[in-house]
């Protein structure tokens, strides 16, 4: 795992009113009757990011250690997710005659370095478990123009029920001052939009590869990618800034497994929707990590569009109406939609548990974060 280390302890936060096109000094200043103005962005330690989205040959790995019998006792794995059932989006197979430990592979060689797509907030509660819980075996850091990165190598852990998250709690919080973590939500927008060097509107960037002009609606986003059809590498990445998301009156980024025919692509899928229906709903594909090339202030990539990512801050849910279920903030925008999901004010929320959302909706990413002082060997 690779992170970006995020400095600037303390940093000053904005009010955003969510999905709108602008940034304030404080709630305070925005606009009469905006209630839903929440503060975002603070965060008061120095603390390390992802560099990039988790990947799918990582999250395989994390399965075959976490469930070496194949019998998912905690639900981290849906058919959804095969080539069989989802031709176009399915990314991981499962073999139930495999050996203990080898039950779930790659689906395609091309899928290896995309981003894991299904992901629920428990299942990325549980992959930080299993790294918390692992043996840290190195540690290594390297500078790369402005930017500082962490290298670590982690032996994972079959221990994925507590650990950073104590998963017998429903509304589970971080329990430890040191070790992996699911980014909050202040952590990951610092992240992706605050300017140490003063930047944009009040150090806040409108999107994480450029500055933006508030107000200006998509005027100054990024330009989209454009992905190799058949094995979803970015093929414009001299082309900057640059972010895998559906631009208006441009094609949405797509591709689709060489192994695949274009028919199976366009028809199978597992919801039953006719080619019509699906056509319209999924277009965009998620592309390599990393390949836009564009990073955001503090050197991560793909904060803008590809996945959107869990965080683990705890909300109400929407319209102020109570809940059983536990909800928590997303952020990031995805590949099949518009630039207006990867402003700040992009402030989603959904259930932690939403199998259906996970089951459908095959953008759904993780990128991991690290608090405190994480050396090698550590006890944890």
């Amino acid at each position: 795992m690779t992170t970006a280390e995020v400095g600037a302890p303390g940093n000053r936060a904005v009010g955003v009113v969510p999905f709108t096109d602008a940034v304030y000094r404080s709630c305070a200043d925005a606009p009469p009757g905006s209630a839903d103005c929440v503060t975002v962005g603070g965060v008061a330690r120095p603390y390390e990011i992802g560099k990039f989205e988790v990947t799918v040959e990582q999250w395989v790995a994390f399965l075959n250690t976490a469930d070496p019998s194949g019998s998912d006792p905690h639900g981290l794995y849906d058919e959804t997710e095969s080539s069989s059932a989802w031709p176009k989006y399915g990314q991981i197979n499962f073999s139930g005659s495999a050996q203990p430990g080898r039950h779930y592979s790659v689906a395609y060689p091309q899928w290896a370095d995309k981003p894991y797509g299904f992901a629920n907030f428990l299942r990325a509660a549980r992959f930080v478990n299993s790294l918390y819980n692992g043996r840290v075996i190195s540690k290594t850091t390297a500078q790369s123009g402005d930017f500082r990165y962490v290298s670590y190598r982690v032996q994972l852990s079959g221990r994925t029920e507590n650990g950073m998250y104590d998963l017998s709690d429903p509304n589970a919080v971080r329990t430890h001052n040191t070790g992996f973590v699911v980014p909050s939500q202040d952590e990951w927008i610092k992240a992706a939009y605050y300017d140490p060097r003063g930047g944009g509107t009040f150090s806040y960037w409108k999107y994480p590869t450029n500055p933006g002009v508030f107000g200006d609606g998509d005027a100054t986003a990024p330009q989209t990618t454009v992905l190799n059809p058949t094995t979803g590498d970015v093929t414009n990445a001299s082309t900057q800034p640059l972010a895998s998301y559906h631009a208006d009156g441009k094609p949405a980024p797509s591709w689709c497994p060489g192994q695949v025919s274009r028919q199976a692509c366009a028809t199978v899928n597992p919801l039953g929707l006719d080619p019509i229906a699906y056509a319209a709903l999924y277009q965009g594909s998620l592309s390599s990590v990393g390949q836009a090339l564009t990073p955001s202030p503090w050197g991560t990539f793909d904060q803008g569009g590809n996945a959107v990512e869990w965080t683990d801050t705890i909300t109400p849910p929407p319209s102020g109406g109570s809940s059983v279920r536990v909800w928590r903030r997303l952020h990031g925008g995805i590949s099949n939609s518009s630039a207006y999901q990867m402003w700040p004010s992009a402030v989603g929320l959904q259930p932690q548990d939403n199998v259906f959302f996970n089951h459908a909706y095959p953008w759904l990413g993780i990128r991991i974060g690290v608090i405190g002082d994480l050396t090698p060997c550590q006890p944890q």
